[in-house]
Formats: C-alpha cells, structure tokens, sequence
C-alpha cells in the first residue's frame, strides 16, 4: 500500500512539472505562438461583426459575408505570416475569451488595450483611434444637447465595452443600460426604451447614415482620455506573434492603407444597408 502511494505521488508529482514546463515553454520561446499558426496554415480571428464600418456582413454570391476595415487588416496579417485567415463571428463579450481559451489565435474588434485587459493579453500597437459620440432620436435631439439633459434617462452602452465606462463616468446621471447587440441597441433608441446610445464615432456615422430618425448630438464631447484606441488582442507573452502584426500595422498605417480600409468600408456599409 505504502508503495502504491509513493508511485502515486511521483505520477502526480510528475504530472505537475510537466505541465509548469509546457507554460515556462511558451513563455520562453518567442515563436511559439507564430510557429502554431503557421503549422495549421491558418490564423483564427474571433471579432463581432456588428461594427460596420471595421466589420460587418453583407451578402455577397448570395451567402452572408464578413467584411470590414478589421477584416482587410487581419488579411493583411494572414499574408505577412503566411497563412489563410478564418474569422469566427461572436458577441463582443465572448471576443476576449475566445483567445483565452485557444479557440481563436487573434481577436479584431474595435477593441481598446485598456489596464485591466493588458494584465491577461498581449496587444498590438493602437491601429485606429475614434472619439465617443451620443447618438439619439433626431426628433429629440434639441432637448439632449449636453450630458444633464441624461439625468435620470436611461443609456444604452455594449455589455463589455468602454464605453459602460464612459456612461458609468461621464454620463453620471443616467442609468446605464447594458445591451449584448449594437442592433438591440439601436432598436431600443428608436423605440424609446433608451434615450440615448454610446458609439465609437465611426460607427455611430454609420447607424446613423442607416437610419434617418437617428442624429449624432454635436455638442456633447466626451472626455479625450477616453478616447478609444483599437488594438488587436493575443494571448500573453504572444513573443514574436505581437512583433509581426506591430510591423503589418506600422506599415499599413505609414501607407494611409488603414484610414483607406476605413473610409472604402464605410461607403460599402452604406450601399449594402440600402
């Protein structure tokens, strides 16, 4: 009996070092995790496409297509590395999580590098950055003309988003109401049930340009520490994986290719909502 315990106890023993050597391994070896995507040939890309102009879908060849400025960006890091590039569409909340998991080696969706996130990722250098914007019915809008005319309406904001922070801070004297899907959001503005919602400007452009009963409010000016600065997010210690996409965006951004992709997406999610 005495035997089989101390079998049983180096096994377990065993089992434990090997596992703390397999994670000391991908945190010692840079190349891990670009050495992982290139062996498969593919790179996985977890995003939410409900951010036109960065990404959305459209039908094209008569089957629902994911396009956007994120996706003509993850293309671009697919052909640096090498390899095909398979986007995974998901709730905006599970985004994070899936690279956490392993499901997905990237994800690409107008997502700010904020403290708390960078303790469990790694991020790339910003690839765009966008002011926030309120945007409201536009047969109300001269009454929501500054943040007080808030007090005690309801705002919507993305659940897991920054901008829940920016309600939650700036907007102090509203209820914060925390909605999974921009087009749930979008319909409760135009029914009512909310006063207001909390856009990146991009995409606000777009909800708006969409919908004719809706307006940005002008005068309302967020605070410019807020301002959201996109990042694409990777697992921790990601090594030679960040150093590869910081090249692809500091040359896409030198090139004016990303504020190019920006401004092609935007007037293709114009005519695709026509």
């Amino acid at each position: 009996m005495k035997m089989k315990k101390m079998i049983l106890g180096i096994v377990a023993v065993t089992a434990v070092l090997a596992l703390t050597a397999c994670g000391s391994d991908k945190k010692a070896d840079p190349n891990h995790y670009v050495d992982q995507i290139k062996d498969k040939k593919t790179l996985t890309v977890a995003l939410n496409p409900e951010f036109a102009p960065f990404e959305f879908q459209v039908i094209k060849d008569g089957k629902n297509t994911i396009v956007g400025s994120d996706v003509d960006l993850a293309n671009e890091i697919g052909k640096a590395l090498g390899v095909k590039v398979k986007f995974q569409a998901m709730d905006f909340n599970n985004v994070l999580a899936s690279v956490e998991s392993g499901k997905a080696d990237i994800a690409i969706s107008g997502i700010s590098a904020t403290p708390e996130r960078q303790k469990a990722y790694d991020f790339s250098t910003s690839y765009y950055t966008a002011q926030n914007v309120m945007i409201v019915q536009k047969s109300q809008a001269d009454a929501y003309q500054n943040l007080a005319a808030f007090d005690g309406k309801k705002v919507a904001a993305q659940k897991g988003t920054v901008q829940e922070n920016i309600v939650k801070d700036q907007v102090k004297g509203a209820n914060l109401v925390s909605l999974t899907k921009n087009g749930q959001m979008i319909n409760e503005l135009k029914n009512g049930t909310v006063s207001g919602v909390v856009f990146e400007e991009p995409i606000a452009k777009a909800y708006v340009a969409a919908n004719p009963d809706l307006a940005i409010v002008t005068n309302i000016k967020f605070d410019s520490s807020k301002s959201d600065s996109y990042a694409i997010a990777m697992p921790k210690d990601s090594g030679n994986l960040k150093k590869e996409i910081d090249k692809v965006i500091t040359q896409l951004k030198a090139d004016g290719k990303i504020e190019e992709f920006v401004k092609t997406n935007f007037e293709l999610s114009q005519t695709a909502a026509k």
